[in-house]
């Protein structure tokens, strides 16, 4: 079996291990990949942007299955563009894809099927938007309506940092053009949660819980991120919690969708917030999340190859995910200047070879090679991921994993976890985007 993957980050390095893992023994492509998918899979020079390059490559290489992993090419169209040609591939189509593409469509969509979620208006016009603003006042948050890369949600505490986030996005473009539309929504205190889900646009299967890190800094202090770091499972879902958002948000969107003609299949991910026991959306991507991926990943026991074809040909009907029951940590390792503009080009040390055992893993996503070294190349360089007997073990164990490698402005966050270990205390109080 030929299996392409498209993507070259940390989240892409994480599916291609699991995938080398299976009985099924599949031979693995990449593209573009990263200098550790590159002791996986074959890199392929083609941008994950390159849809019509990608059909090419696919059928070069005869692929008979591909999985796409970052968001772009998915609300581009890439898997329309496979299915014309009669190639499987992983993943929602276009249109379902708008799920993730704009955040005014979920809040229609939601708002129509009666979804929970917050209070909120989108906006096109900057001064209606300025005048909304000031009617509400603070705390608030402020969403530029497109794909902006995990970046576009700012969290204002007062009106005077509202009213800069919002010349930020639509007048500054800071977002570029996620920007010309902004959704205004009320701040929902809680403990965010990360919940994933397999589908074949009938069958829904929930994978384990995580969470992750979204502030650059410890103690969720700086600029939102693509993600800091994560671990898995997520102690706020619990058996109850899980059947809720089950029945109350995700089997309504996948059935609101195929009413509305659009079959959703692959990875839902609902971004959300537990406010007083129950939960409310917060977001929905259409792919694996980055870094949740790598520590479900770490856990995961199930064959992905099974896994993946099961959504796409529709057999995912009876389908029970193994998990680890050991708790999964991971750690991102940033370059200097993010979540900015990065520093690229320095040269990683340590032990950045292919990972040694599945208990611990360093996983590439701003990587390239260099003759015989390894650079970084972008602003998230790596995620260090371990598991653990619980989930201060798997933390530290990471940790550990951090502690083999570096390069010159590497930064992370020591303090990974830190809710979940607090929990047991007194109940965190996380905010949207952290």
């Amino acid at each position: 079996m030929r299996i392409l993957m498209v993507g070259g980050g940390g989240r892409e390095h994480a599916l291609l291990w699991k995938l080398a893992q299976s009985a099924r023994r599949p031979e693995l492509f990449c593209a573009p990949g990263n200098a550790g998918t590159a002791e996986l899979a074959e890199n392929c020079n083609v941008a994950a942007g390159d849809i019509a390059g990608l059909v090419a490559l696919a059928a070069a290489r005869d692929v008979d299955l591909t999985i796409v992993g970052p968001e772009l090419p998915l609300t581009a169209g890439i898997v329309d563009a496979f299915a014309a040609t009669g190639r499987r591939i992983f993943g929602p189509s276009r249109r379902a894809a708008e799920l993730e593409g704009s955040k005014a469509f979920m809040k229609t969509l939601l708002a129509r099927l009666g979804v929970p979620t917050a209070a909120h208006r989108t906006f096109d016009d900057h001064a209606a938007a300025r005048r909304y603003l000031d009617e509400i006042g603070a705390p608030v948050v402020l969403k530029a309506d497109g794909l902006a890369a995990g970046k576009g949600v700012l969290v204002c505490d007062d009106l005077a940092a509202a009213r800069a986030g919002l010349d930020e996005i639509m007048v500054r473009r800071a977002f570029g053009a996620a920007g010309a539309r902004v959704v205004i929504e009320e701040f929902l205190p809680g403990e965010e949660l990360s919940f994933m889900a397999l589908t074949d646009g009938t069958t829904v299967v929930p994978l384990a819980s995580s969470q992750d890190h979204k502030r650059v800094g410890d103690g969720d202090t700086g600029p939102n991120t693509g993600g800091m770091g994560a671990y898995s499972p997520a102690p706020v879902l619990t058996p109850t919690l899980e059947a809720e958002v089950m029945e109350t948000i995700v089997h309504p969107v996948v059935a609101g969708l195929a009413a509305a003609g659009i079959v959703y299949r692959g990875v839902l991910y609902a971004g959300l917030m537990v406010v007083d026991g129950r939960p409310r959306v917060l977001e929905f991507n259409v792919r694996f999340g980055d870094p949740e991926c790598q520590v479900l990943m770490m856990r995961l026991r199930s064959d992905l190859v099974d896994l993946v074809e099961g959504a796409v040909t529709g057999g995912l009907a009876g389908c029970r995910p193994a998990w680890d029951p050991r708790p999964a940590a991971g750690v991102v390792l940033a370059a200097e200047g993010y979540p900015g503009e990065p520093v690229t080009g320095d040269v990683i040390s340590g032990a950045v070879g292919r990972a040694a055992s599945t208990e611990r893993a360093l996983f590439h996503a701003g990587t390239a090679r260099r003759g015989a070294a390894v650079v970084t190349r972008g602003g998230r360089v790596l995620t260090a991921c371990a598991l653990g007997a619980d989930l201060a073990g798997a933390i530290a164990n990471a940790y550990e994993v951090v502690a083999s490698v570096g390069f010159r402005g590497m930064h992370y966050r020591r303090d990974i976890g830190h809710r979940a270990l607090a929990r047991a205390q007194s109940p965190p109080a996380a905010r949207e985007g952290e």
